[in-house]
């Protein structure tokens, strides 16, 4: 968890226990906080070594309006972090759709209902947008996340595949 800058605005802030959580547009400067947030990910897929494809897809997310990289902060530092992607398609009588992504809580705040406020605020943003729903996936041995999103209203409704390049 690291010092976030104090100057940007927070799109929303929630009272939690511990202070205030808040959930901000990521900045540059969040960045080593946030690929922390994902190296502490159970799957280890991440590869810190070199952070200049991170850099990269960071300036690529942040120069699309259809793209939000988001922080949670508490306390000034940065404890969460998602992606939310707003997707049009000619499916359902071509209504966009809103992508969450890289959902990720400090493993020491989980359990503190900062998780759901995010997904929360992601859900009103896209119904905002006027997405038609809302969709994410989640890796198939992460049965807690699978109970978290459930609890939240989502539904297993698909099977998803990924090819590796």
């Amino acid at each position: 968890m690291t010092s976030t800058p104090a100057d940007r605005p927070a799109l929303a802030a929630f009272a939690v226990d511990g202070g205030t959580f808040s959930l901000c547009r990521a900045v540059r400067s969040d960045l080593p906080a946030i690929l922390g947030l994902l190296a502490a990910d159970q799957l280890k897929r991440e590869d810190m070594s070199d952070p200049a494809p991170y850099e990269r897809a960071f300036e690529a997310i942040d120069a699309d309006p259809a793209h939000l990289l988001m922080v949670g902060e508490l306390g000034g530092s940065v404890v969460a972090t998602f992606q939310l992607s707003f997707l049009p398609g000619l499916s359902r009588r071509g209504s966009w759709r809103a992508q969450i992504e890289a959902v990720r809580v400090d493993e020491a705040l989980r359990g503190r209902g900062l998780g759901a406020l995010m997904i929360g605020w992601a859900v009103d943003e896209a119904r905002a947008k006027g997405c038609s729903l809302v969709q994410l996936t989640t890796d198939k041995s992460r049965t807690d996340a699978h109970r978290f999103y459930e609890r939240l209203g989502f539904v297993a409704s698909h099977e998803g595949m990924k090819l590796a390049l």
